[in-house]
Formats: C-alpha cells, structure tokens, sequence
C-alpha cells in the first residue's frame, strides 16, 4: 500500500517511477507495480548486522531485530524474502482467506497527507490460501515469516475460516495471526466478544495442537475496544494457551483527523494519527495480560514512537502506514533510533525498556 500512496517512498533503483509515475496511477496499480519491483530484486538489502541490543526472542522465535512489517502490504506472499533482506526482523503476509475474494469495491485507500494518515476499506481482497501456500512453501525468509489468517466474507462460519487456515500454514509458518479486528468486514468484529471469542480460541489451539509443530499463534485485536472489552478479552486469552496479542488494527473512529480530506471516508483509520490510541489499549492490555507477548502496532512514525510503543508494553512492533510517508529508509532509523535509546538507558537490550511507562500510557498521561 505505501507504495502506492507516496511520492516519498525513496527505492533508489525505483525513484524515477515512484516520483514520476506512481502519482499518475490508480493507487491499487501503483502498489502491483511496486510489488511486482520488489519481486524482481530492485529493493536495497541490508548492508549491515543489526546491533546486539535488537536481538528478541519472541515466543521462541530468536528475531534479529523486533521491528516487522505488517500485514497489509504483502497481502499475497509475493515479497516475503525481499522485505526481509531491505532489514526487517518479521514479515506478515496476508490477510489470506480459504478462498479468493476480489474484497470491496474500488476506490478504497485513501491518504490524509496532511496528518500522514491513511482510510482503507480493502475488504481482505487476496488470491486465497492456496496461492500464499504455494509462493512460501519451501520459501527461505531469512526473517520471522508470519501468516495472518482470515475469514471469507460471504462464509457461513467464520470460525471454520480460521480453522482452515491454522491447518494450511501451521506448519509453514514461523507464526500465525488470526485477524478478527478488520472494521472491512461486516461482523468480523464480533468475534471479540466473548462467548465467539472463547469458541475461535478454542478452535484454533485445538487444531494448531494436531500439528508437526508448535506454530506460535497471536490474536490481532482493534483499538476501539473499551476497558470492559478488554477486560473480557484478556480473561478469556488467559484461560488459553494463546501465544500473544497484537494490538492493534485500524480504528473507525475520526477525531483525530476530524474535517481533513479524506476523513469522512468508511474504513479503518492508520497511520500518525492512529498513535495515541493504539498505545494507550496497548498499555492497557500489558495491565491485563502480564508478561504474555505484545506486538504493538499502529502509528510508528519516528524512532520516538516506536521507543514508546516498547515503553508502552509491546515486545516487537510492526509498521506499515508510515512508510507511505516517510520512505523505507524509516526502518533503517528506527532500528538505529532504538539501539541509541537502549544505550543511553544504560541498558543492554530493547527487551529491558519493555513496559517501563505503562502505567502513564495507559492512563493517558503519555504523549509524545
């Protein structure tokens, strides 16, 4: 998506096409046409090892570094490998459903440029599981490779969905995401609550247990839950052996972009002004949940935000919407942003910053 919404992404060998044609495209042809340059090897790879105060191990996983690209932009597992040699310590393909949905109808991504926002109705358009399936089998991503699963829209049991994609991937996958946070959807939602919540989870973890292998699986969780929900979600996580949360998808809700262009459209808000409230129910799920794995998601814009997202409770980040604005070369920044703070805390490893603010954050004390 980045690449079809910005004028500044900065790919040396695709400049003169992002600058000059990329703007003349529709948004959705410009993004193919940059996915299909990253698939040819035009992205810059990683010249250099990430510093020993990025090393993370999440849920078992040794990552090089904790700063990932989210779902979203490889929608398809068509760029896995290239995301990860450009530096990224994850790569989340999908959303994928069990069959291949064409999603919403075009337009549906928009920009806010002037909050480096993003409203995207996409409607998990994807060429379905066997597609993703075929492109990563024997695949080697020199990065953590998570797969995040979804439901068909007009399916009769979005439960099943899930199911069906736990058994496709759990043993291709390094980790899985069982996205039930889409606003694109209609109901997809609903499975926050907490009798569907307990039936998906149940699900889930009973087919991810007739695996070969032990495939880490996160839930993906929206920003626009009250602390009521929260509190059911977090009880009802508890009581599983869920491997860890991601907090979190795009919001509906418009205050923070309120009367700019673009605002008014349907769809789910990311970027910038998705920040504040991403990072305060961030905060507030680390209250609930203790020392269960929290990938923070939602507005990294700046080595600051994501220093805060980490301060917040998050072990790893992802990032995705910034990007549009502030070119790949934002991960490279980040990265070294965040082994400075790690040493000027006098500390070792990023893992040692985890939830050293939550309680402001979470209160709504925090700002950056």
């Amino acid at each position: 998506m980045f690449s079809a919404l910005s004028p500044l992404l900065r790919i040396p060998a695709l400049s003169g096409l992002t600058q000059k044609a990329l703007l003349k495209m529709d948004a959705e042809t410009a993004h193919g046409a940059t996915i299909t340059a990253l698939r040819l090897g035009l992205a810059p790879e990683q010249t250099r090892a990430d510093g020993a105060e990025l090393r993370t191990n999440l849920c078992g996983l040794d990552l090089n570094n904790p700063v990932g690209m989210a779902a979203g932009f490889d929608k398809n597992a068509e760029v896995a490998r290239p995301l990860a040699q450009m530096g990224f310590g994850m790569v989340e393909i999908g959303t994928v459903t069990p069959r291949p949905q064409v999603g919403n109808p075009k337009p549906r991504l928009f920009r806010i440029p002037s909050a480096h926002g993003v409203i995207n109705r996409m409607g998990f358009n994807n060429e379905g599981h066997q597609a993703a399936f075929e492109r990563l089998k024997g695949l080697r991503v020199p990065a953590a490779l998570g797969v995040n699963i979804g439901a068909n829209k007009d399916s009769e049991d979005f439960i099943a969905d899930y199911v069906i994609g736990v058994q496709k991937f759990a043993d291709l996958a390094d980790y899985l995401t069982a996205n039930i946070s889409s606003p694109n959807t209609p109901g997809l939602r609903n499975l926050q609550a907490d009798e569907a919540l307990r039936r998906l989870l149940g699900e889930i973890l009973a087919t991810r247990a007739k695996a070969r292998t032990r495939v880490p699986v996160f839930l993906k969780i929206a920003p626009d839950l009250d602390e009521a929900a929260l509190d059911v979600i977090a009880k009802v996580v508890l009581a599983t052996d869920l491997d860890g949360l991601i907090v979190s998808n795009t919001t509906v809700t418009r205050d923070a972009v309120a009367g700019l262009d673009n605002a008014d459209e349907t769809g789910g808000l990311s970027g910038k002004p998705l920040f504040d409230l991403s990072t305060q129910k961030l905060a507030q799920m680390r209250q609930r949940v203790g020392d269960l794995p929290i990938i923070g998601v939602g507005g990294i814009h700046s080595p600051q935000s994501a220093l805060a997202k980490f301060e917040a409770g998050a072990n790893a980040i992802q990032l995705y919407s910034a990007m549009v604005f502030g070119g790949l070369e934002l991960l490279d920044t980040i990265k070294r942003g965040l082994v400075a703070a790690v040493r000027a805390e006098a500390k070792t490893n990023i893992a040692e910053l985890v939830g050293s603010k939550t309680a402001d954050w979470a209160a709504g004390k925090a700002r950056l």
